[in-house]
């Protein structure tokens, strides 16, 4: 146990220090993680809905701090380049991530083109209906995507280091949450990037 949390929090610290240096990306993964936190507690209550609320606002406005906003030069700090940092990233990096948001975003298209999906459900008839098998459909996508990564990372690393890397993933709202509560204060005071001494 004491192996697991300790990679756990150097999984944790690496994805913090490498990938959360904008203001701007920490306010967003701070919306993010509210909204994810939201979903969880729907995902009891109504799995589809939670899937369009962690989809449609927590995952896009997650991504599109990391695709707009966060710095892609030379990293100082870590001294280390964006190169470095993708290829060893433990979980998505930019270019895992750009095919999942694209299978995301063609699987809504694909369910108005055969709203059967290629007779796996029951066709819906209403753009409610059609708006529930979407977020089922995201919902399935999601834990897909979990668990397609968590076989890459035991086939190519451990299994330790995959079991870990899902505890991160489905508790980063909570760490996000508390991590980056401040983020929209420093950034309403100016300061774009976090200057981060708590990395050198």
């Amino acid at each position: 146990m004491t192996e697991f949390l300790q990679a756990l929090k150097v999984q944790r610290w690496d994805d913090h220090r490498y990938y959360h240096h904008s203001r701007i990306n920490q306010s967003l993964h701070l919306v993010s993680a509210i909204c994810f936190i939201v979903s969880y507690g729907l995902l009891l209550i109504d799995p589809a809905s939670a899937a369009l609320l962690a989809w449609g606002v927590s995952m896009t406005t997650r991504q599109a701090g990391h695709f707009f906003f966060e710095p892609r030069g030379y990293d100082l700090v870590n001294r280390a380049t964006h190169e470095h940092k993708e290829a060893i990233k433990v979980g998505y990096n930019l270019r895992r991530k750009v095919v999942l948001m694209a299978v995301w975003a063609l699987a809504p298209v694909l369910l108005a083109l055969d709203r059967s999906m290629f007779g796996l459900i029951v066709p819906s008839t209403s753009l409610a209906g059609w708006l529930h098998d979407v977020g089922l459909l995201w919902l399935a996508i999601g834990i897909g995507g979990l668990l397609f990564r968590a076989l890459q990372l035991t086939l190519q690393q451990s299994t330790m280091t995959a079991l870990v890397w899902v505890t991160k993933i489905l508790t980063d709202p909570f760490h996000d949450f508390l991590l980056y509560r401040k983020a929209p204060l420093a950034l309403l005071r100016g300061e774009l990037i976090d200057p981060m001494p708590h990395a050198h």
